[in-house]
């Protein structure tokens, strides 16, 4: 198995660029931008040219970094930090849902925070070296969670996954994906079944694509055939990332996961959630708390430029939902598997 393309890259010192990977052209087109300004990383992350809650967060810092460079040189401390809290502010309001954005900003300011005795220049310098932290730290994280849950699977085993939670989703080999990448190279024999993954088609276009480059048998289906596949016994396991996990273990997914955990349970099937520590949002009680963005209807009235609707017909288009934590199984982390799903379980594995 080839290595897969990195998802975004550094260039140079603290006054450089981050080069990504616009995933709104896979896989008709493998393409890479240059984003130079933090209003271009904004909209990135906005218009999921980047996605995935751990990618998010990476994008994040180094958008701090970059949101910084026009003071990093004259400009006394003061107004650096003012500048520093007014660009984790800017960045904060692209995307409301993943808990890894406002994770990797709060960790960026506390830095700041904490050596206050740093001149601009030394702080600026500082800030890149955290970012570059973040993202080798999502790395590791990545591969923890692959060697943990390959554990949960056997030779043979049909695996349905929602979305794409791959080395696209992250700065590694994902979460969900990389479980599949570990059993993989262990020699065992999976087979993939992705959801398509409406309305934006993550899973058509982002999961299928990094499975053949891994040489990972995959076979694509439609959302609504879930169930059937599950029913004629294609399926011995689910897994899924997530992008934020309340105190309870609810996890928020991308929209339809919900929906796939319930038919997990009716089959008898087991769901997995693969995310890192830094999903996990302990300051909200359970998943009725977790803040849903809702997207632009044009995404449902007229997916990839073509009109499948009505003119004017109302639309809701939640770009997520949350699964429950009496329909997850287990939930696999870089620390190890959290079963059963409890309040106590999550507590504990996280501060282990």
């Amino acid at each position: 198995m080839s290595e897969h393309p990195r998802t975004m890259r550094w260039n140079g010192d603290s006054h450089g660029w981050l080069t990504m990977i616009d995933q709104t052209l896979l896989p008709v087109e493998f393409k890479e931008i240059d984003c130079r300004t933090v209003e271009e990383i904004w909209e990135a992350i906005k218009m999921l040219r980047v996605r995935g809650a751990p990618a998010i967060g990476c994008s994040a810092a180094y958008g701090v970094v970059i949101g910084l460079q026009t003071l990093a040189k004259d400009a006394d401390r003061k107004d650096f930090d003012a500048r520093l809290e007014e660009v984790a502010t800017y960045l904060a309001g692209s995307r409301p849902t993943a808990v890894n954005l406002f994770w990797a900003l709060d960790r960026m300011k506390r830095v700041a925070a904490e050596n206050q005795e740093l001149e601009p220049k030394e702080m600026h310098a500082r800030l890149l070296s955290e970012a570059v932290a973040i993202e080798d730290e999502d790395r590791e994280m990545c591969a923890a969670i692959g060697r943990h849950g390959a554990k949960l699977i056997e030779s043979g085993t049909g695996i349905l996954t929602h979305c794409n939670a791959g080395g696209l989703a992250t700065a590694g080999d994902g979460t969900a994906l990389a479980v599949m990448f570990a059993a993989a190279a262990q020699g065992k024999e999976i087979q993939v079944y992705a959801d398509e993954t409406r309305p934006l088609l993550q899973g058509a276009r982002l999961t299928t694509w990094e499975l053949q480059q891994r040489g990972v048998p995959v076979t694509l289906i439609c959302d609504s055939m879930a169930g059937q596949v599950m029913k004629e016994k294609r399926v011995q396991a689910v897994i899924t990332g997530a992008d934020r996990i309340a105190a309870n273990g609810d996890a928020c997914n991308k929209i339809g996961t919900y929906s796939v955990a319930v038919l997990a349970k009716a089959h008898g099937i087991p769901f997995y959630v693969a995310a890192p520590s830094s999903t996990f949002d302990l300051s909200l009680e359970n998943g009725e708390l977790i803040p849903i963005e809702e997207r632009l209807a044009e995404e449902i009235t007229a997916g990839m430029g073509k009109q499948t609707a009505p003119v004017d017909t109302n639309v809701y288009n939640p770009a997520f939902d949350v699964a429950p934590a009496e329909l997850i199984d287990a939930i696999i982390t870089e620390k190890g598997i959290i079963r059963p799903v409890t309040k106590e379980n999550v507590r504990a594995m996280l501060e282990s």
